[in-house]
């Protein structure tokens, strides 16, 4: 005589799906692509020195011949110049973000992503978020390289911290706009083409690198409604540093709150828009 025993399933494992699901897979694909970044140093390297010879080139090029608030020194322009540059570091992450993606399509390993039992958007949002941390990383260097050129705070430490954490919020909402544009294209050249096109007129047509008083009056007003002049603004007031200007623009009058809703409808928009296009791209 054979005994038969039942068994009884055990409760499900908590997190197996919905957001908690959706978080630990994405922190596994984060992972992966940190792990990834260590082992191509050189992509870290080669991203530190373009915004580095920004900041040499600018600080001892322009400083000096650009007036900032009736006056023309070096060190004014370089206080001024400095949330430019670290708003269009962040920002010119977005090519990475790119190309990676394109190149993680055109190998074929989103279709092994599809394979596994994962949450669908986790694939693009772990890779924003280890993008976000090498940039977290290439702003520190760069803030290093700031100082010793001469750039200087005149806040609190809370001040600062929050200046950068609005920089880092603007660099992943427009990653997740190079998300989109690389599962848009076809080859990671063409992502890197187009991660970078558009950044160019967004991020001059802005008040990164001369005040917006010295515009026509039209270009002056897209400059200040301009979602890269919010934070640059932004991180000037932080900061404490000259540059910010007396504008009737309510981006430019409340240029906080400005950059965190535009950040925030930035990450809505292209988050959604992203999501769909893998699931189209890879169903």
């Amino acid at each position: 005589m054979t005994a038969v025993t039942d068994t009884v399933p055990g409760p499900a494992p908590r997190g197996a799906g919905g957001f908690g699901r959706s978080v630990r897979d994405s922190l596994v694909v984060a992972r992966r692509n940190l792990i990834r970044m260590t082992r191509i140093p050189e992509v870290v390297i080669f991203g530190l020195i373009q915004p580095i010879m920004f900041v040499v080139l600018f600080s001892y090029v322009f400083g000096g011949s650009l007036s900032i608030g009736g006056s023309t020194n070096a060190q004014t322009y370089r206080e001024f110049l400095m949330a430019g540059i670290f708003a269009q570091t962040v920002t010119f992450a977005t090519a990475g973000a790119s190309a990676g993606i394109a190149d993680d399509m055109q190998k074929g390993l989103i279709d092994r992503f599809r394979s596994l039992p994962m949450a669908r958007g986790a694939v693009l949002t772990g890779r924003t978020l280890a993008d976000l941390v090498q940039t977290a990383l290439t702003l520190m260097v760069l803030a290093v390289v700031a100082v010793l050129v001469g750039w200087r705070t005149h806040t609190d430490a809370g001040q600062v911290l929050a200046a950068f954490a609005l920089l880092l919020l603007l660099g992943y909402a427009f990653t997740w706009i190079g998300a989109l544009i690389g599962l848009s294209v076809r080859t990671p050249e063409a992502a890197t083409s187009g991660g970078l096109v558009w950044l160019f007129p967004v991020t001059f047509v802005s008040n990164a690198f001369v005040p917006t008083t010295n515009m026509t009056p039209w270009l002056r007003h897209i400059a200040e409604w301009n979602p890269f002049s919010a934070t640059v603004q932004a991180a000037r007031k932080l900061f404490g540093n000259p540059g910010v200007v007396d504008s009737p623009a309510w981006p430019m009058q409340h240029p906080v709150w400005a950059s965190l809703i535009w950040s925030a409808v930035i990450v809505a928009v292209f988050r959604t828009l992203a999501v769909r296009k893998y699931r189209n791209a890879t169903g």
